[in-house]
């Protein structure tokens, strides 16, 4: 395959959008994660041909130069009364942590933006179990199932079951199928046919700590952290951040990874 100068999956090229070459075939660029992954199923042959590996899975390589991963704050921190995320929903909230806290976090928002936060805590808590634990459930994506409906299916009904109630009042059966539905479309953000990776996370809703806040809830739903780590002492001291007691501390003074046990 020649070398080209436009993406791969939609054919945009510079200086419209910044491309990146696939990890592991430097001749194959994208403009972004959502091109490279609705690209894969053409792509995977090729790449897995070249290094010699075989296609257990559905998940590409991360693209070249990824996204900055570092837990500093960024411009549209979490903390304070700034609204989270800055970008990739119809609008943020003001502090996420303490909404986190009082089981709320889901309330109060978009319709849409519930169902694409669902699907990204769920990708996200697989990915960290595959990470940190080693277990994938073998109808997962990374247990090499083409998409991870069934897995979404299951972590639905526990978020539905969770007490205080998690779910927003107006939930019911037909908003958990436009739910499921949406991570089955092809070619867009939230999709189930696709792993997601924190700086993917980082780089779509613009804010370094969100990461943070779909693991801590997934951990509500779950009664756990993977790994058998907490977010409880995390969550206290951002919710004191979002109060104005940082205790002598700022957020961009904060190693994160560190406190939440190296994640990823």
């Amino acid at each position: 395959m020649s070398s080209s100068t436009a993406c791969a999956s939609c054919s945009k090229s510079p200086p419209e959008v910044k491309l990146k070459h696939c990890a592991k075939c430097p001749e194959v660029k994208y403009c972004g994660r959502v091109c490279q992954t609705a690209h894969w199923p053409a792509h995977r042959a090729v790449c897995v041909g070249q290094t010699g590996g075989t296609p257990r899975t559905s998940v590409p390589p991360r693209s070249s130069a990824p996204p900055s991963s570092s837990s500093s704050s960024s411009s549209s921190s979490s903390s304070g009364g700034k609204l989270s995320p800055a970008k990739g929903v119809k609008k943020g909230i003001a502090s996420p942590f303490t909404q986190l806290d009082k089981g709320t976090w889901l309330h109060n928002r978009a319709e849409a933006d519930v169902y694409a936060l669902l699907i990204d805590a769920y990708r996200l808590r697989a990915a960290d179990m595959y990470n940190l634990e080693g277990e994938a459930e073998e109808d997962s994506i990374q247990g090499g199932a083409a998409d991870g409906l069934r897995g979404f299916q299951r972590f639905l009904g526990r978020v539905a079951a969770a007490r205080p109630a998690l779910l927003p009042p107006w939930w019911d059966a037909s908003k958990k199928t436009a739910c499921e539905e949406l991570g089955m479309r092809a070619g867009q953000w939230s999709s189930l046919r696709a792993a997601v990776e924190k700086s993917d996370l980082i780089e779509h809703y613009g804010d370094s700590q969100f990461p943070m806040q779909l693991r801590m809830f997934a951990e509500a739903v779950y009664g756990k952290a993977p790994g058998g780590s907490s977010g409880s002492m995390m969550k206290a001291m951002m919710m004191a951040m979002e109060s104005g007691d940082t205790g002598g501390y700022e957020a961009t003074n904060i190693d994160l990874s560190k406190i939440l046990g190296q994640r990823r």
